[in-house]
């Protein structure tokens, strides 16, 4: 009688939840229609998580959707990397193979860290974007999947997950935005406390709008006493229903034990004093064999394949079998999906019978284990094997046998760019160093163990590994994942050890980390480590450290105090890696002495060196330095003013970051992409790239820098509030040790800016002291003429009795900083002309011809804004002389800079043009003529009508061929044409006056962006 009752302690009627799986399928619509959806579902242990997850899954399948369920895998007390997202993939791959295929075409080296079916994880570079590749690939291959089917992925016991899952698991939940796809995670809530790691994750989910999340409760008295009834087959008494629910007190899985307990004694409730107890009378009851088998899977994971448990049990086959039966017959043990392993029907009846072990009992299983697992790998899956071999190991208390298991262990989670577990092996490596035996120690290898040691001239193979190697490995482990502070704690006490020894070269490279470590939490400029690192070096043989060395050294000056130390510093780096074959840190060194080149006025030397380290880069494969030229040379090339160029190379960067994953980078190239849009008049485009690359920075310095950006395209629309917010922001990102010259001129330009909109001259004033009291850097022109520009135009302005006061110092000052400054590219040669127009009209010296000359240099380039502005100033400097001539003449250029204020929205612009054309009495707009078609009237044909109409939505001269169906040249040629029949510079221009004209609606614009 009691056989088939304990055959069926699940209930086959799912009870409750209404409301929970109502929520569920409307998030599945909503997926199904593009939208993805994340949930996350907490829930003390035993509440009905897993059944929820169950029947919803279910319920997706059955309307057409493919699901994949991945767990978190607890082996002793550690968490396998990845492994609800390893586990899932793999469902999705066996469900979807070519689909999944397709997704991951061209990554799936990379992808293997997670998948290892797709391939051979490369061992590669290892550095701050690594995991956020991984991550931004996962991300993408999930989308791709999802595009055209709905697919639910479920990841269960959150509460188990290692840092690196939760990490992928945020990253996913901040970043989805296509595909038809729903992810799921469970977690015990009754298990978090209050410095359980998954706490942290969960407060920022919760600031999420794109996660909600579901609790459930604890099920009702009507709803226990129909779910006893669905596992008695029968309905229960009411007195029953009463005692079972006041000993559940609603827990879905304890009600299952009560009614399985009292259905089994007799109807009987009251069993024992504790539901720890209860769940331990199931084992109880089984023969000793079958016992003896539960406290075995039990130590040995949250599933164990069957050979393992076999290799471990040591029984006989038909013994194992029957024990096995027995348990299952119980419902104490599941036999797992695949067919090839055990796992408890719940984790709380593991951890019961896992508390219930003697000490003695639990190492000696471990050991069993682990023994085992080395006599025989493939007992469990290739992607575990080392990492619960060192968890065996380790909970066996054997340091002998658990330190080298331990290390293997490491070095396959740094293959994964699992760092956190990478950090945590190694810091669990560091506490069995001294229990180990010196013989043991003696024979293990950095080159097997540590990747990140100091090279100093030993060699590898044959030097034992030692503490301090450990130290290296952990402190870029930390760095690499995040924990910045566990990194720098340990760079401090590695340190420390050093005191005692004279080695220089572990010296210079744990100073370099410090250096870093300290930049990066915002503890200072990094510049006292680095000069004490360099100091270390000096004099000693080239070396790999020495050469990193000094590319440091390079890069902070360049960034700090640009000047030719940089520029030693980056050539004898260059020098030190050729001698010893650092090839990476070569092209870091000459990729710094390229930018250096064009600061200091080398520009066609400088750019040309940049494109040869990012065609060399891309042939041999070493992503990270093109990526970094993708970033540098566009900025390079926007410092000289050549926007139109540093376009193409940005839109060529970033389809090379999407294939790579990184999106801090990637955040970069939308920034540089942003600021040359800005320059050519493309302002919309602009805001765009701005809010993309404000989405996918993740770094304090990417978020100043859009921030900064931000608040240049608000004061120029003359949005005071706005620009002061961002301004605060900027300065928050950057912090008080962030004063590189590069951040900081263009925020003074800004702040100065504000000011003199305010009214506010001595503010502008004093702004403007604090930036030039210690001295523009060489190298800084692209930055220092602007903030001149914006000083001197300030003064020019204020033209009030209290602005005299003090105007000629300033004045003096301006002009002698501007006679200091590099001139050498056309953009600077023109500021340089702008700034001393506007420091005469400040004195009331200028005149037309002085306007004439700045107009001219700015027509031979591409800055419509700019020479709007300019057009102002010199239609105000003709209407002072009076003439007819001069009048009609100012005229013409007004009604110019008004179209392009207008075209551009630049509000303070439009107002100043109004302005001055209402104090001189010219009308800005022209006699309508209805005979006359606008395009006739200036001269254009039907082919160039079109050409214009791209040229207005913002086309370059390849779209334009592409889509007329011509060669880019012709359409070159076109479009030169028409910026000569319009009389304008640039293509900014002619989108303006075709914008005043109204020759394209806007509805025809957006036709043609949308083909």
């Amino acid at each position: 009688m009691l056989e088939p009752v304990e055959n069926r302690c699940v209930s086959p009627v799912f009870v409750g939840r209404a409301d929970e799986l109502s929520a569920l399928h409307e998030a599945l619509d909503r997926a199904a229609e593009g939208e993805p959806q994340a949930w996350v579902i907490g829930g003390e242990a035993g509440v009905g998580k897993t059944r929820l997850v169950e029947e919803f899954a279910a319920a997706a399948a059955r309307r057409g959707a493919v699901v994949a369920i991945g767990g978190c895998v607890e082996i002793g007390a550690d968490g396998l990397p990845f492994a609800p997202f390893s586990t899932a993939l793999r469902a999705l791959r066996q469900a979807l193979p070519d689909d999944l295929a397709a997704a991951a075409a061209g990554q799936e080296e990379e992808l293997a860290r997670l998948l290892p079916e797709l391939g051979e994880a490369p061992s590669g570079r290892h550095d701050e974007e690594g995991t956020a590749r991984l991550f931004e690939l996962t991300a993408r291959l999930l989308e791709r999947v999802a595009a055209d089917r709905t697919v639910v992925v479920a990841l269960e016991d959150l509460h188990w997950a290692d840092t690196s899952t939760r990490h992928l698991l945020t990253y996913l939940h901040r970043t989805l935005r296509t595909g038809r796809l729903v992810v799921l995670a469970t977690y015990r809530a009754d298990d978090i406390h209050r410095r359980h790691p998954l706490r942290p994750l969960l407060a920022e989910l919760d600031r999420l709008r794109s996660v909600r999340r579901l609790e459930l409760a604890r099920l009702t008295r009507e709803e226990v006493g129909r779910q006893i009834a669905g596992i008695l087959g029968t309905e229960p008494a009411p007195d029953q229903v009463d005692k079972i629910f006041a000993r559940s007190d609603g827990n879905a899985f304890f009600v299952e034990e009560l009614a399985v307990a009292a259905a089994a004694d007799g109807c009987r409730t009251g069993l024992t004093a504790s539901l720890r107890d209860l769940l331990l009378v199931r084992v109880e009851r089984l023969p000793e064999t079958a016992q003896r088998i539960a406290r075995i899977v039990a130590e040995g994971g949250s599933t164990v394949e069957y050979r393992l448990l076999a290799a471990v049990a040591r029984l006989a086959e038909d013994d194992l079998i029957e024990a096995l039966r027995a348990a299952v017959n119980a419902n104490l043990l599941l036999a797992t999906p695949s067919g090839d392993g055990y796992r408890f029907r719940h984790s709380l009846v593991r951890e019961a019978v896992s508390d219930d072990l003697l000490p003695g009992e639990r190492s000696r299983l471990n050991r069993r284990y682990a023994e085992a697992l080395e006599a025989d790998p493939s007992l469990v899956p290739a992607d575990e094997r080392v990492t619960r071999l060192a968890s065996y190991w380790y909970q066996a208390n054997d340091p002998a046998k658990a330190l080298p298991a331990v290390l293997d262990a490491s070095v396959t989670a740094r293959r994964r760019h699992a760092y956190a577990e990478q950090l945590r092996l190694l810091e669990r490596a560091m506490e069995l160093w001294d229990t180990t035996p010196e013989a043991v120690r003696a024979t293990l290898r950095p080159v097997d163990h540590a990747e990140f040691y100091p090279p100093c001239g030993c060699d590898p193979a044959t030097t034992p590994l030692r503490y301090l190697d450990l130290m290296a490995e952990a402190a870029v482990a930390g760095r690499l994942c995040g924990e910045r502070e566990r990194a720098l704690k340990i760079t401090k006490r590695a340190l420390h050890l050093l005191e005692d020894e004279h080695d220089p070269l572990r010296t210079a490279w744990f100073l370099l980390q410090r250096s870093r470590l300290v930049h990066a939490l915002s503890r200072g400029d990094g510049r006292e480590d680095l000069a004490a690192a360099e100091d270390l070096v000096r004099g000693l043989p080239p070396s790999e450290v020495h050469a990193e060395v000094l590319v440091h050294v390079a890069c902070w000056t360049m960034i700090h105090a640009p000047g030719p130390e940089a520029y030693a510093a980056a050539e004898q780096a260059v020098e030190y890696a050729r001698l010893v074959g650092a090839r990476e840190t070569e092209l870091d060194a000459r990729q710094v002495l390229g930018v250096l080149k064009v600061d200091a006025g080398h520009i066609e030397d400088g750019l040309g060196e940049l494109r040869e380290i990012k065609e060399q880069a891309l042939a041999e494969n070493i992503p990270h330095v093109a990526l970094n030229v993708y970033v540098n040379l566009p900025a390079e090339l926007e410092a000289v003013g050549r926007s139109r160029e540093a376009v193409v190379i940005v839109e060529e960067g970033l389809a090379f970051a999407r294939r790579h994953g990184l999106p801090d980078t990637e955040a970069w190239m939308w920034g540089n992409l942003a600021e040359s849009l800005f320059s050519l008049g493309r302002w919309d485009e602009a805001g765009r790239a701005g809010a993309t690359a404000r989405r996918l920075g993740r770094s304090a310095k990417t978020r100043g820098f859009h921030a900064t950006l931000r608040a240049e395209l608000a004061l120029v629309r003359g949005d005071l509030a706005e620009t002061a917010d961002q301004l605060a922001a900027a300065r928050a990102h950057f912090g008080d040790h962030e004063d590189a010259p590069q951040h900081e001129l263009p925020l003074v330009r800004l702040e100065v800016g504000v000011a003199a909109a305010e009214g506010r001259l001595p503010d502008a004033r004093a702004h403007l002291e604090r930036a030039l009291a210690p001295g523009l850097p060489p190298g800084t022109q692209r930055y220092a003429w602007p903030l001149l520009l914006a000083a001197a135009t300030a003064e020019a302005e204020a033209r009030s009795p209290a602005a005299q006061q003090g105007r000629t110092e300033a004045l003096e000052r301006l002009f002698e900083t501007a006679r200091k400054l590099t001139t050498n590219a056309p953009v600077w040669y023109a500021h340089e002309k702008w700034v001393r127009a506007e420091l005469l009209r400040a004195e009331h010296r200028d005149t037309a011809d002085t306007w004439t000359d700045v107009v001219t240099a700015f027509e031979l380039l591409e800055r419509p804004y700019d020479l709007a502005r300019l057009r102002l100033r010199l239609a105000e400097a003709l209407l002072t002389v009076g003439g007819d001539d001069e009048r009609a003449r100012a005229t013409e250029l007004l009604r110019l800079a008004r179209a392009v204020a207008d075209h551009l929205r630049a509000r303070p612009l439009a107002d100043a043009v109004t302005l001055l054309a209402q104090r001189a009495r010219l009308s800005l707009t022209r006699a309508p003529c209805p005979a006359a078609d606008p395009v006739e009237a200036l001269g254009l044909t039907g082919r160039e009508r079109d050409v214009l109409r791209l040229v207005s939505a913002g086309r370059t001269n390849r779209q334009i061929a592409e889509e007329l169906f011509i060669s880019p040249k012709t359409a070159s040629v076109h479009v030169s044409n028409i910026l000569a029949k319009l009389n304008v510079s640039g293509r900014g221009e002619a989108a303006a006056v075709a914008h005043r004209l109204g020759l394209f609606p806007p509805d025809a614009r957006t036709a043609s962006l949308t083909g």
